[in-house]
């Protein structure tokens, strides 16, 4: 039998009679119903057809939601609870605020970048509460939040605005504040993507990524922000398909490169360097294992069971559920995962499960309690709060901010946005919703349509700077997964609305959704990040762009890119 003591210490703390809880359903679970709790699968419908398929194949331990309608939410945790002989853990990627959980009425604070940008660390502590009541309220019991990666690299297509930035002394702050807020209302913290990512320009989902610190630089940064969140009590880590070479060459000497793994793969990463190293004694439980950064590596029949018996304690997503059961069984039989590492591994769900009390309490929750908490009136004050600290003037031209009708009565808009359906993470409409804004404002707002066919047939030069007073760019161009890059892309022909004509007109850039844009346009001079495209981050900005209040934001990452020409 597994060592039970270990849960009484941090982070799970339990007393006598919680470990007897675990240490009763633990003995009492047969083989097949051992491996069931490895699962966290993921609802995506959130019906009781989909529940009742899963249970006839396992008897699962968990199962993170995708944003769900409020009612919706509801229905599904009673679903889980009326079918699931254990509580379930119910997760989320609660990294924003409520609406992780909850599409429809959930209260999104802010993307962590936004956050960052406030320079309070208030505001992260209120990003935990917000997920940790609204996340309850419907039954949720696991943030897979908060991101404490570091922002090194602009490129990445997938850290970007999911940050608290690039200084990693506010990322460990900003975490630790989440973890402590969202673990008071009984939701465990997961803090990820363990060992840390935001140095590699590639995307984990399409590739296995590396965090190539040296040993040193790695301690005190990534290092260094898991332990203030792991002291701080985070319940779970989050580990990624993410390889850290320096300390697989320090921890297995003479490893060849060939056999350098993800950390989901390396019982030398979760073993050595977050159980021993930083400490870490909670719940390990892998990323998605249906990302190509864990499916590359190894075969996925030899890589199921062996993310466990490396250390994971849960096994995220299946790419088939029947086939990855059966992989995982297949390696209980054949000791890849020994009886000892199962028992181990079951405990610490077990044991996640009774820190949070769920053996305590009924997991069914009520609709009209839950609407109570969702989306109140504190939440969404907090979220017009943050927006009106975290908006960003990044470089400004002399005597063009204020904009006025009476200033620049005639506006050359120049919108820039991803066909929706290409950039699913782009919020549809904004760029036309900011067009609105401005006539509302009084401006005469003109959208800027290319020339048809090759050169020499563009509009005069004299005539844009006779017909504007001004020009206007809205970028609304997100980052996602499965992706490489997320840069401008002109319009034809010869990128005809590039920035041509700034020395002869006030010219304005806005980026709503990534801050990194300065790269694609260096020589515009004002120029404007946001790090949200909701409502009420457009507000917020419009407001300062007319003058009727001040930028509050600090640049959290490096808008510059780098580069000496973007200061321009």
């Amino acid at each position: 039998m597994p060592d039970f003591e270990l849960l009484r210490k941090k982070p799970f703390n339990l007393d006598d009679e919680g470990i007897e809880w675990v240490k009763t359903n633990l003995t009492g679970l047969s083989e097949e119903d051992k491996i069931g709790q490895l699962f966290c699968l993921i609802s995506i419908a959130g019906t009781d057809e989909e529940i009742d398929n899963t249970f006839k194949v396992c008897k699962p331990g968990g199962v993170m939601y995708r944003p769900f309608a409020l009612e919706e939410a509801v229905n599904c945790t009673n679903g889980w609870a009326k079918r699931s002989p254990l509580p379930m853990l119910i997760a989320a990627n609660l990294e924003k605020g409520g609406n992780g959980l909850i599409a429809d009425k959930g209260t999104f604070l802010g993307s962590p970048t936004e956050i960052a940008a406030t320079d309070d660390v208030e505001t992260a502590a209120r990003l935990g509460t917000i997920c940790g009541r609204e996340g309850s309220a419907v039954g949720g019991n696991w943030a897979f939040a908060p991101i404490i990666d570091i922002d090194y690299n602009f490129r990445n297509p997938i850290t970007n605005v999911r940050t608290f930035g690039s200084d990693p002394k506010r990322v460990k702050a900003f975490g630790k504040a989440y973890v402590e807020n969202v673990q008071s209302y009984g939701v465990a913290a997961s803090i990820k993507h363990f060992p840390g990512d935001g140095r590699d320009e590639r995307d984990q989902h399409l590739v296995t990524s590396i965090n190539d610190f040296s040993c040193e630089d790695w301690d005190a940064t990534y290092g260094a922000a898991y332990q203030e969140s792991i002291d701080a009590g985070a319940l779970t880590v989050m580990v990624g398909h993410i390889m850290q070479p320096e300390y697989s060459r320090k921890l297995v000497p003479g490893i060849k490169d060939e056999d350098i793994m993800p950390a989901t793969l390396a019982p030398e990463l979760m073993g050595g360097l977050l159980r021993g190293k930083l400490g870490f004694n909670g719940l390990i439980v892998t990323d998605a294992t249906t990302m190509a950064g864990f499916t590359i590596p190894m075969s996925r029949e030899k890589a199921v069971p062996y993310s466990i018996a490396a250390g994971a304690d849960m096994f995220l997503f299946t790419k088939n559920l029947e086939e990855d059961v059966g992989f995982m069984t297949q390696g209980v039989k054949e000791g890849v995962i020994t009886p000892e590492r199962l028992d181990e591994a079951v405990m610490r769900v077990l044991g996640l499960k009774a820190a949070l009390n769920l053996h305590k309490k009924s997991q069914t929750v009520s609709l009209e309690e839950a609407a109570k908490v969702v989306g109140c009136d504190e939440h969404r004050q907090w979220a017009k709060e943050c927006a009106d600290k975290s908006v960003t003037l990044v470089k400004k031209q002399d005597g063009v901010l204020p904009l006025s009708p009476g200033k620049y009565k005639r506006i050359l808009y120049m919108p820039v946005e991803a066909e929706q359906g290409v950039a699913y993470s782009v919020r549809a409409g904004v760029c036309d919703r900011f067009k609105e804004m401005l006539e509302n404002e009084g401006f005469e707002v003109t959208t800027y349509v290319p020339p048809q066919g090759l050169e020499g047939r563009a509009a005069k030069f004299k005539d844009i700077e006779n017909d504007y007073d001004a020009i206007i760019y809205l970028i609304n161009l997100a980052t996602k997964s499965n992706q490489t890059t997320v840069r401008i892309e002109w319009q034809q022909p010869m990128g005809a609305n590039c920035p041509h004509y700034i020395e002869i007109l006030p010219t304005i850039a806005i980026s709503v959704e990534n801050p990194y844009h300065l790269l694609d346009m260096p020589r515009v001079k004002t120029f404007i990040n946001t790090y949200a495209s909701n409502d009420d981050t457009l507000n917020a900005m419009f407001e300062k762009l007319m003058g009727r209040s001040e930028f509050k934001g600090t640049n959290p990452i490096d808008p510059f890119c780098g580069k000496w020409d973007t200061r321009l």
